[in-house]
């Protein structure tokens, strides 16, 4: 054998071969082409007996080891394809090149100015500001906690000051520990069960059939990006005594720097910044403006000049950037672990909730779109339909006084028609499946979410006990009690105090809501008003289309207000909280969204719900209209029915709120950032390009809003409204809320990689009250569609019909033959001489048939003028009446029902993963025990060898 050079360090044998290298679990064998050139004696024996010893451990290992997933890594290392060993190996690598890492940490600004201690967090202040004694007692005591800190002013205005903090490893460990934060220290163990020979020939011919079809298109591809490889390893709670059961390839890299800036935010929300016991945290000094703001660094930039595919990812941002906010991939899964990984286990959630949502909208959007087509398929053979086409000698009443002309019944026979496309024999199927969908996908997210929480390790996490709010803390300073938990003296609230400020919270909730019924009011006076003035309007398109005019104008003047009442709300929901004084961020946070998602409901779905139930039903009858404030006639439906109207509303509401939240969520920061670097260019010169440190490209970025993820979850819950509640009037409105939602993944990732600043990376065990929000929108839903099915379309009246009234009466039959002469049965007669003054017409109808006209047709059931009680309701009305209030019944009891059994049927957690979590609560405890067996046994011999003498040893 000869070598070049050859040793054999803590238990690493270093061979040269001229094949490649190998990395075995803390064996390296690191082989390179022999070099040409004189040639060294190699001490053989010792190399047999370190191969010997060497093989006796690789064969336990595999041993122990059966069928085990890729090896653990730290986090940075990801960034490499293709090097499984730590960033020490890259370091090495890059001094031989010529580049330390250092002069290389120091170019790219994510480190100090040593190239060597990485910001783990940045605080930004102004030299100007006069709260100078307070940042001097707060960074003293930072140095005492043993942060380290350095201090840079703006290349662009001197007056602004970055402070960097680093942690060292001691206080990373000390902190990690006390936060109980998991790591990983043992690769987990797959245990593959036992299948039988047929079962087995089927898998293989499955996956034969397999290779002939595309391979996974939508998941991310591993092989082209190995960046994507994820750590599969058992986690613990960190502990400092028992630090050699971790896997720790390199300190520096061991905790990630979404960690480490969690870790320097928790120190930093427990340093004094004056004497006085509730003078404490970063958020205070905050908020009397001594700090301007506080955010970790992005680890780079998100673009690079070099292909991910050839070069790999520059930075984790950059790889989020390429495989999960580029517009390119937008068909592709998400990669939740990494963004988990950067941004926090809260945004990780949110963005889990949001792919789930959206996935679950596929077959409720084929559904919906089927539903759709069906009408499509089926116009021509609608019996309906075509007896409003054929109707040119039924002459309908005028739907508003003096202006609005006679017309005949076939002049609507676009809008019959448009009607049945979703007003349709399928209609009460689909409404049946939304409220099912419902159930199961809120079941299913329970499953998803639990999956998540154990892959996060989440399971066990409880939330640490909350701090007091300042404002509380300052209100309530004078009376205190000792808190249960931490036995400590807390401020304290009267439970008078407390239920007067409820009540003054649920007062001003009651008036907001007035207001927007006021709101309400007034689109339907405009409404009114309206239709009479478009009747009359010189144009022939808008005189002969006046009630549909009407609508468009009223829903986009809806729109309107809809979006300045939503600026109001938000300050009166604002100045509610704060008026309720809650203890704690979190009932803040609670309060603040139970009542914006409250306003912002009403105020979404108020004049909807008037469509829906309201208009046309309390109009009376020609010669006898009701009127607000006895001088305005309510508003009419269209004669083909008020489904066309509640279509129009939902349609152009939910396409333009989409569209306005889509522009506000992207454009809105995309122009702040464009304005802000102008502005940096004017002042410098467009010739002379200054390069800015990462922390001062972070800070030219907006912040992340003060509620956090309140507005992308509420955008995202009030269109679920939408997509449940009327979903029997507007089949189409989950694939309008799928292609929304597959835009608005791409824009969230988009803005948070590229135009926020890094948020902080915070842990959540689920979506919080959002959850409860979704379930009683469930519950709503049921009773809405069933009261849309009933009272707002036609299909019990036609029900009625069919097997009561019609040409197959008695015959229990119910087709398209049974509902001929429907149109005339459901129409009343009014003869034209018994119309109040005010209501007359002024044209007598005499252009249809030469002479005057005598009589005309109102949707209704009614009697005729000549009867014993002239306009009285016939026995048909209250037949229908009777069949409304009874599908209501039975839809909601039958489709509660429904929703409960699989609510029961369907458990909250998967078996093979409560299996999972047993079998690997029962391994990690075996593994600690051997672990500490082993380190004790290790302890006994090197004692015995040093000729001690033991007593009572275990074990």
């Amino acid at each position: 054998m000869e070598a070049s050079s050859s040793g054999i360090t803590n238990g690493k044998i270093k061979v040269f071969h001229p094949e490649g290298g190998v990395d075995l679990q803390g064996y390296q064998l690191d082989m390179q082409i022999l070099p040409d050139g004189p040639k060294s004696d190699v001490d053989f024996s010792e190399i047999l007996n370190a191969i010997q010893e060497m093989a006796k451990d690789v064969n336990i290992l595999f041993d122990e080891l059966e069928a085990v997933s890729s090896p653990c890594k730290d986090d940075d290392s990801l960034l490499h394809p293709g090097n499984l060993t730590s960033t020490s190996d890259d370091a090495s690598r890059l001094e031989a090149g010529g580049e330390t890492v250092p002069e290389r940490n120091k170019s790219n600004g994510l480190y100090f100015r040593d190239g060597k201690c990485r910001i783990d967090y940045i605080l930004v202040y102004r030299k100007s500001n006069p709260q100078t004694e307070k940042r001097e007692v707060f960074e003293r005591n930072i140095r005492a906690e043993g942060l380290q800190m350095e201090k840079e002013s703006s290349l662009i205005n001197s007056d602004i000051i970055f402070v960097k903090l680093h942690a060292p490893w001691e206080v990373l460990g000390r902190y990690a520990e006390q936060m109980n934060v998991r790591m990983p220290f043992r690769r987990k163990i797959y245990y593959l069960p036992r299948r039988y020979k047929f079962m087995s020939r089927i898998d293989k011919q499955i996956s034969r059939f397999r290779r002939w079809l595309p391979k996974k298109p939508m998941r991310l591809d591993k092989e082209t990006l190995p960046d994507l490889e994820e750590n599969d390893c058992y986690t613990a709670p960190f502990s400092q005594q028992r630090i050699h059961h971790f896997i720790i390839h390199n300190k520096e890299t061991f905790f990630n720097n979404a960690t480490r800036s969690r870790i320097v935010h928790h120190i930093l929300q427990r340093i004094k910044y004056e004497e006085g016991k509730n003078k404490i945290g970063l958020n205070r000094l905050l908020t009397n403006g001594s700090y301007e703001a506080a955010f970790p660094l992005h680890e780079g930039s998100y673009r690079s000049k070099n292909s991910i595919r050839t070069h790999g990812a520059e930075n984790h941002r950059h790889l989020l950037y390429e495989c999960w906010a580029s517009w390119g991939v937008w068909y592709k899964y998400q990669p939740l672990d990494l963004v988990r990984r950067y941004f926090g286990e809260k945004i990780g959630l949110y963005f889990a909730w949001l792919g789930w949502y959206t996935g679950m909208l596929f077959p409720a959007a084929f559904i919906g779109l089927f539903v759709f087509l069906y009408g499509v398929t089926t116009l021509d053979h609608c019996q309906v339909s075509k007896e409003v086409c054929q109707a040119t000698d039924i002459i309908m009443c005028p739907v508003c006084d003096k202006y609005c002309p006679f017309m005949r019944l076939s002049d609507s026979c676009v809008y019959a028609k448009v009607t049945h496309l979703f007003d349709n024999g399928a209609t009460v199927f689909f409404a049946v499946f939304m409220a099912v969908w419902a159930t199961v996908f809120l079941e299913f997210w329970k499953r998803r979410r639990a999956v998540i929480a154990y892959d996060w390790d989440l399971i066990d996490w409880e939330e640490e006990e909350e701090e007091i709010r300042p404002q509380f803390e300052a209100k309530y300073s004078k009376k205190e009690r000792m808190n249960p938990i931490s036995g400590k003296p807390e401020p304290y609230q009267a439970f008078t105090d407390k239920c007067s400020r409820l009540i003054v919270s649920a007062s001003g909730i009651f008036f907001m809501i007035c207001v927007v019924i006021a709101a309400v009011f007034g689109i339907v006076i405009y409404r009114v008003v309206t239709v009479s003035t478009f009747a009359a309007f010189k144009w022939a398109l808008i005189r002969n289309n006046s009630q549909v005019a009407t609508t468009g104008t009223a829903v986009c003047i809806n729109f309107c207000i809809i979006m300045l009442l939503n600026v109001l709300y938000e300050k009166v929901a604002l100045l509610l909280t704060n008026l309720e004084q809650p203890r704690t961020e979190s009932e803040w946070e609670n309060s603040f969204t139970l009542k914006m998602f409250l306003f912002q409901f009403v105020n979404l779905n108020s004049s909807t719900f008037y469509i829906a139930f309201f208009l046309g039903r309390f109009t009376g009858h020609p010669g006898a209209y009701l009127r607000l404030i006895n001088r305005w006639r309510l508003e009419e439906c269209h004669p083909s029915g008020c489904l066309i109207d509640l279509c129009m509303q939902m349609g152009i509401i939910m396409v333009l709120k989409q569209t306005w939240n889509n522009f506000m969520e992207l454009g809105y920061p995309l122009i702040q950032n464009w304005w802000t670097r102008r502005k940096v260019r004017q002042e410098h010169g467009p010739e002379r390009k200054i390069r800015f440190p990462q922390w001062e490209k972070d800070y030219n970025l907006q912040p992340m809003n003060a509620y956090g993820l309140f507005d992308e979850y509420l955008e995202m819950i009030l269109q679920f409204g939408f997509t449940t509640i009327f979903v029997a009037a507007f089949p189409l409105a989950p694939l309008l809320a799928l292609l929304n939602n597959i835009i608005e993944i791409r824009l969230d990732a988009y803005k948070f990689v590229t135009q926020w600043r890094r948020p902080l990376a915070s842990r959540a065990k689920d979506i919080g009250i959002w959850y409860g929000i979704l379930e009683g929108i469930g519950i709503l839903s049921v009773i809405t569609n069933a009261f849309v099915i009933a009272i707002t379309s036609d299909f019990i009246p036609r029900l009625v019909y069919a097997y009561k009234y019609g040409p197959c009466a008695g015959q229990g039959e119910a087709g398209q033959k049974c509902m001929v002469g429907y149109v005339n049965a459901s129409l009343s007669v009014f003869r034209i001489s018994d119309f109040e003054n005010r209501s007359e017409p002024e044209s007598d109808g005499s252009e249809f048939s030469g002479t005057p006209l005598k009589y005309c047709r109102y949707r209704d059931y009614r009697d005729p003028p000549h009867s014993l009680v002239p306009y009285g309701y016939t026995l048909q009305f209250w037949h229908v009446l009777a069949a409304r209030l009874a599908f209501i019944i039975v839809f909601e009891h039958l489709v509660f029902c429904i929703k409960h059994l699989i609510s029961y049927l369907i458990p909250d957690l998967p078996k093979d993963l409560r299996d999972r979590m047993r079998r690997e609560k029962y391994l990690i405890q075996e593994m600690m025990y051997e672990a500490e067996l082993e380190r004790l046994q290790k302890e006994r011999k090197e004692r015995k060898k040093n000729g001690k003498a033991h007593h009572n040893e275990w074990p």
